[in-house]
């Protein structure tokens, strides 16, 4: 038996690639000998550096001290203090202290959340055009600086100098307005995520419907932009966006009042916290409402396979197809913000937030978030290099025949078990045990019986092969087929 050669002249180019890419091993192998030794100083650097860091931690020496750098809230706390020391009397009342005190840690936190919201800005879409190159065996962006990093700089500064056309007959000021408008909702939905015990910017008792009633607010900013570009293709994409971020908005509200049931709060950091009381995380108690919630936010953002607001072959590129320059850079940077908001908020209510089992303890819990965050990133960029679009119809009819009639009943289902948790607290972790087993098989038998029952049949008698043109010849080799 002759086994082919995938680098033979007979292969397909995608075969060559594969075969000429070489494996992580041999990549670490190719480093110089310099390269290696700088890298095992490095690995022992840092073994050291954490060993000392458990003595520390073990030993206590950090727990609540303003340079715990495991929780910065400890030291905002002390800045605050330090600032409301200061008497000088101001009018109304307030002292020169207390005006410090509120405005200086509240900047410092919305200037760091800017902050990473803007680093991940920046790199974003370096890391989803390099990720969907690898899923797709090309290189992706190598040309601008080293590896590349410098091409988001320089598709900023392309997108800055093109030049920003106004349709005739366009409204100008709600023209102007959306690629503004979009940010904000991105910006203010980050406020009362918890990244530490003591790290949240706005730990309000409501979070919940906070975050259900900022992320809403970009609809009216979608319609404002079709409505205003005084195009059909706008209007019409503004249309169907709108109608879909609408209909999702309702299992999203339905996956979430699940987990309102089984936490008792609207506060996010007491959800992080119940999870990590129980360890157990919402996703396996309830997965048919952290997959509703998941697959629902796609379409919230506009990602892949529910990104129909840009259906190139139907509508163009959708409620901004009248938008150039920055303006339409603004609503592609606003995508790549939106999904890792996305990925924190998952994380938050059903991943544990910056809680992982007790290693919070000794890993900072917001960079346990942040890589919560970036994971949950990733699987949107695996979804867009791997699914096809929907249809506009196919989704729709799976909002309102499928998510919602099913979200509506495990809603139900979820108030009866909490009912019977609250009557047998005794054995507590053991009715969340036989919860996590019911609940996962009867998502999956809910799952194909209401499917049946709404008409899906996967089952074909006699399916018919896909009939391919053997020679070349346009529509001449087209009518031979079969």
């Amino acid at each position: 038996m002759t086994v082919k050669n995938p680098s033979s002249s007979s292969a397909t180019p995608m075969n060559r690639q594969i075969a000429a890419r070489p494996t992580l091993l041999g990549f670490v192998q190719n480093f110089s000998i310099r390269t290696k030794l700088v890298l095992s100083f490095l690995g022992l650097f840092t073994l050291i550096a954490n060993g000392l860091m458990a003595f520390i931690v073990i030993d206590g020496r950090l727990d609540g001290k303003w340079y715990d750098i495991r929780d910065l809230g400890y030291s905002i706390e002390f800045l605050r203090t330090e600032l409301a020391s200061n008497n000088h009397e101001l009018i109304l009342g307030y002292t020169f202290g207390d005006v410090l005190s509120y405005w200086i840690p509240a900047l410092i936190g919305a200037v760091g959340i800017l902050s990473f919201l803007g680093g991940f800005l920046l790199i974003g879409s370096w890391i989803e055009r390099r990720l969907l190159a690898r899923f797709q065996i090309r290189t992706g962006p190598n040309r601008v600086g080293p590896y590349g990093l410098l091409q988001p700089i320089a598709d900023a500064l392309k997108l800055m100098q093109k030049e920003v056309l106004i349709p005739i007959g366009a409204d100008k000021m709600l023209f102007f307005l959306p690629p503004i408008l979009v940010f904000i909702p991105a910006m203010l939905t980050w406020g009362p995520i918890p990244w530490s015990a003591n790290m949240s910017y706005l730990d309000i008792n409501v979070g919940l419907l906070y975050v259900i009633s900022i992320t809403s607010l970009s609809v009216l900013a979608v319609w404002m932009a079709g409505w205003a570009s005084n195009n059909h293709y706008a209007l019409l994409g503004s249309m169907r966006t709108v109608a879909m971020m609408v209909s999702y908005e309702i299992p999203i509200g339905l996956s979430l009042l699940s987990v309102v049931l089984m936490t008792g709060s609207l506060r996010l950091s007491s959800i992080v916290n119940w999870q990590a009381e129980h360890y157990l995380w919402l996703a396996l108690i309830m997965p048919f409402a952290f997959f509703t919630f998941f697959f629902s936010s796609t379409a919230e953002i506009n990602r892949t396979p529910n990104d129909i607001a840009e259906a190139e072959s139907e509508i163009v590129a959708g409620f901004h197809t009248e938008y150039s320059g920055m303006k339409a850079g603004l609503f592609l940077a606003v995508e790549l913000g939106n999904a890792l908001l996305t990925g924190a908020l998952v994380a938050t209510f059903f991943l544990g937030g910056y809680t992982l089992f007790g290693l919070e303890n000794w890993i900072p819990g917001y960079l346990i978030l942040a890589g919560k965050a970036t994971l949950g990133y990733f699987f949107f960029i695996w979804l867009r290099g791997t699914l096809p679009r929907f249809r506009i119809d196919q989704l729709m009819s799976f909002a309102w025949k499928y998510l919602i009639p099913l979200s509506i009943a495990h809603v139900l289902l979820i108030a009866i078990e909490v009912s019977i948790v609250a009557r047998l607290e005794n054995i507590e972790w053991l009715v969340y045990i036989l919860f996590v087993v019911f609940n996962l098989l009867i998502t999956l038998y809910a799952v194909r019986a209401w499917a049946r029952t709404i008409g899906y049949t996967p089952e074909i008698e006699n399916p018919q092969p896909p009939i391919f043109a053997k020679q070349m010849g346009g529509i001449k080799a087209a009518r031979n087929i079969g």
